[in-house]
């Protein structure tokens, strides 16, 4: 059985997230993007293994620590889609502007393209590519939870900016509509930052997405 806490980090209250298989204790952390001693706690506490960090894409509050926790925990990075590799390399530069603490460029272990499938434990998620908010973004999807971690491409009211390097409005529109609306209307989606809502209630209430 899939269980996730999510864990809000650094001043942009970005949703990093542990989420772990019940059965076997194996876990995951997504989009961990600062606070790596808190986030090592939040393994502890939830007697889990990690085994790998997740990203959704390379926004310096959604990655920021990827590096550090991997590092400490011996596990590896995977994703996002490679061509979000640009903004993985200015992470330095990106934390410097934010006034996060400093960061560190990487090149994750694996990378992701549209259809990947994900393993946790017993649990398989679905990779999709989902563009826009940044060129290489990814969300994941477990079917059986009804259940997707969709970093900054919706948000319960809103959808994700697109005025950042390679951000583009009608490809995040698409990916919504074409990608996230056939997962389901009772699908939960976990965003990056805010509340969790549904597909179904961002299709009838959304004002940027609503009625597509």
């Amino acid at each position: 059985m899939l269980q996730y806490r999510i864990l809000p980090v650094t001043a942009f209250a970005q949703n990093a997230c542990l989420l772990w298989d019940n059965v076997t204790g194996d876990a995951v952390l997504t989009d961990p993007g600062g606070e790596p001693d808190r986030l090592m706690q939040a393994v502890r506490e939830a007697g889990v293994q990690l085994r790998e960090i997740w990203l959704t894409h390379a926004h310096i509050d959604h990655a920021g620590a990827a590096a550090e926790v991997a590092q400490r925990a011996g596990v590896p990075i995977v994703g996002p889609h490679p061509v979000d590799q640009f903004w993985i390399d200015a992470l330095p530069q990106q934390a410097q502007m934010f006034g996060f603490p400093p960061a560190r460029a990487f090149t994750p272990d694996r990378w992701l393209a549209d259809g990947d499938t994900l393993q946790l434990g017993s649990l398989a998620f679905s990779v999709r590519h989902c563009p826009g908010h940044t060129p290489g973004h990814v969300v994941f999807h477990q079917p059986e939870a009804r259940r997707c971690w969709v970093g900054d491409v919706l948000f319960a009211g809103s959808i994700g900016r697109t005025d950042f390097p390679g951000g583009n409005h009608q490809q995040l529109i698409d990916s919504i509509t074409g990608k996230l609306w056939p997962m389901g209307d009772d699908t939960v989606f976990i965003p990056g930052h805010g509340p969790e809502s549904t597909f179904g209630e961002e299709r009838r209430s959304n004002p940027f997405v609503g009625g597509t």
